[in-house]
């Protein structure tokens, strides 16, 4: 099967650089509201059989033009949401959003006993993501998937079978970036395509924003 995860949509605290990764979280920027409006065009041509979003506000919001266009429910998952950021919570210090990346970078890795300061740890992720792929894998053909920067970029690679996991933390997932994957849970995943980029295209890029889970981890 082919799957389409998408991140959702710019929100107020992807502009400020903040780690915001709690429930229900925030709704979307004017921008991002603009980057959902243009995912039905931009997915014109592809089959789409479901569409799967995590729990937070924002992936709905993202999610909800796709479905009115193609007359599709919006599938609420419960393990589709954004990795915890537990104390690091509303942070956006250098240091803070550094120890964020360089911790969920290592469950890409497969040191999956890392924790999150006051959080979880990569066991815990990886568990309640499969699960939910799982499911969508077994919706249709095509699955579209609206989730989250750093659970995108992380899952993807480590679960792709054709890209080493490091792949993630040296390539950007903007708002509405979609990374393609094909194949199956029990088959293993092969990735198609990453476009870090919105849907829309580059009109639709905030070059301002400051957005840690959408870009590459830097060497400082």
């Amino acid at each position: 099967m082919r799957l389409l995860l998408i991140r959702h949509g710019q929100t107020p605290a992807n502009v400020l650089g903040q780690l915001d990764t709690a429930h229900p979280g925030p709704g979307l920027t004017e921008l991002g509201e603009r980057q959902a409006a243009v995912i039905p065009d931009a997915l014109r041509f592809d089959s789409i059989d479901t569409i799967f979003a995590s729990t937070l506000h924002r992936t709905q919001l993202t999610a909800r033009p796709l479905a009115v266009d193609r007359g599709l429910d919006i599938q609420v998952a419960d393990g589709l949401h954004e990795i915890e950021a537990g104390t690091l919570e509303r942070r956006s210090d250098h240091a803070s959003i550094r120890t964020y990346m360089e911790t969920v970078f290592a469950w890409g890795a497969g040191n999956l006993d890392v924790g999150m300061p006051g959080g979880t740890d990569g066991h815990a992720f990886f568990a309640r993501f499969d699960a939910d792929i799982a499911v969508a894998a077994a919706s249709g053909a095509t699955a579209a998937v609206f989730s989250h920067g750093a659970a995108i970029r992380v899952w993807a690679a480590a679960r792709s079978t054709n890209v080493p996991p490091m792949f993630a933390g040296l390539h950007d997932l903007d708002n509405t970036g979609v990374v393609e994957l094909s194949g199956s849970p029990d088959e293993g995943w092969t990735l198609l395509s990453w476009a870090g980029v919105p849907l829309g295209g580059m009109p639709l890029v905030d070059a301002d924003a400051v957005d840690p889970t959408g870009e590459a981890l830097d060497a400082s």
